[in-house]
């Protein structure tokens, strides 16, 4: 069978499942998610050996750390796994919820009611956690999904689907709801991309080489994020041991994240306080400091900043540090140089909090709290299938809602239009 075949023989598996699970009771979805957690954690063992014959494989082709960190399958990781499974079934279902209903002057009863997008196709890198979180979101929200991981994590993925795959068999749902495109050849993520009539969404997670890549050559629409060029505000009303703590957090929990901190802007008025001490911090972990001529005075050993540090996702622990005027001059900072994915700004001023909230246009804003709880888990949603910085039709981590669209729904009694 041709490569091109292989693909529309899964697309079409998943379009037919894809009519069953929109229709499935909410207690066999959420039955078969917490079989699935039970699953992976039976399973641990002989996961963890597929990932290491992964990991194996990345260290001897120099795989970045940043990338071999998101690799590795721990006890922890599938712990996390499994609870995340556990927190989509716990969650609300949102297939078919009646968002709205309104009455016309003629009498018809208007809508609005929730259903499943359908089949979805991720395209991701490193991460096997994905293949996990990707088939509890689909399937809790009613949709069946097509996964093509990285070549770098080809062994885990097949792993991890073969385990759901067991688990929902297993409680009577089709094994098709989740399906892993097993070759690691790019023209197979080329061919997934030109099934339009099949495939409803395809979300990419990765590098943005990759999700460019996915843009260009896709018939379908793409939910993307570039790249996660995540902002602090230290505002000049801030409480300094709070903002170092989250500084440091934001920086340094995970550096090789897309949430993570890449540039800090401080208020001029309390750059002298708080710099030094942040500085010495941050360089005491490693944390590489480049800085605009005004932290320089402050901070004579960090190295100049040049314009392209402003719009760079350093993924490691690099830091641009930029001194600004006021609230006005970091916000305008932001939106000219940021990616719209996460902002924060750590004040005690009401006012400049709500400003803040209002004006940075990013998918994720927060006060005095750091960047990375920008995460579908950390906020509640369970888990994520990815985060949107596009505004079609979702904006910021992609939960099981966002999965869903909404179709109108009409009742009448006889009306016809005049």
């Amino acid at each position: 069978m041709s490569l091109n075949r292989e693909i529309l023989e899964i697309a079409r598996k998943a379009r037919e499942t894809s009519r069953i699970l929109a229709n499935l009771p909410t207690a066999a979805k959420n039955g078969a998610l917490k079989r699935m957690a039970d699953a992976l954690l039976q399973a641990a063992p002989l996961l963890k050996k597929a990932n290491s014959r992964d990991v194996a494989s990345a260290r001897k082709g120099g795989l970045a750390a940043a990338l071999i960190d998101r690799l590795t399958l721990t006890d922890q990781v599938i712990q996390g796994m499994a609870a995340s499974l556990r927190e989509i079934a716990a969650l609300p279902d949102p297939v078919g919820e009646i968002t709205r209903m309104w009455k016309r002057p003629n009498g018809l009863q208007v809508g609005r009611m929730r259903i499943p997008l359908g089949v979805i196709g991720i395209i991701y890198e490193s991460r096997p956690n994905v293949t996990s979180d990707a088939a509890g979101l689909c399937l809790k929200a009613g949709n069946a999904v097509i996964l093509r991981g990285g070549s770098e994590a080809i062994q885990s993925n097949r792993a991890i689907a073969e385990t759901l795959q067991n688990a929902l068999e297993g409680h009577g749902i089709p094994r098709e709801a989740v399906q892993v495109i097993s070759t690691t050849s790019r023209k197979a993520v080329e061919a997934l991309l030109q099934m339009e009539e099949d495939v409803d969404v395809i979300i990419p997670r990765g590098g943005e080489e990759l999700i460019r890549f996915v843009v260009s050559r896709s018939k379908i629409p793409v939910i993307k994020h570039y790249k996660g060029v995540c902002h602090v505000f230290v505002d000049s009303s801030a409480d300094l041991d709070m903002a170092q703590a989250i500084c440091f957090n934001a920086k340094v929990q995970r550096p090789g994240v897309c949430n993570a901190m890449e540039t800090l802007l401080v208020h001029r008025d309390i750059a002298p306080r708080f710099l030094p001490g942040m500085a010495e911090k941050l360089i005491g972990v490693g944390v590489e400091l480049r800085g605009c001529p005004e932290t320089r005075r402050i901070l004579p050993l960090v190295k100049p900043a040049r314009k392209e540090d402003w719009t760079a996702e350093y993924l490691d622990l690099i830091l641009s540090v930029k001194i600004v005027a006021d609230l006005d001059e970091a916000i305008d900072h932001i939106v000219r140089y940021g990616s719209s994915h996460t902002e924060a700004i750590v004040t005690r001023d009401y006012e400049s909090s709500q400003r803040f909230l209002r004006e940075v246009p990013s998918s994720t804003v927060l006060v005095n709290a750091s960047t990375r709880f920008s995460d579908g888990f950390e906020l509640g949603l369970g888990a994520e299938i990815g985060i949107s910085t596009t505004k079609l039709h979702s904006f910021g981590p992609m939960g099981v809602e966002d999965l869903t669209i909404l179709k109108f729904i009409v009742s009448g009694s006889g009306q016809i239009r005049l």
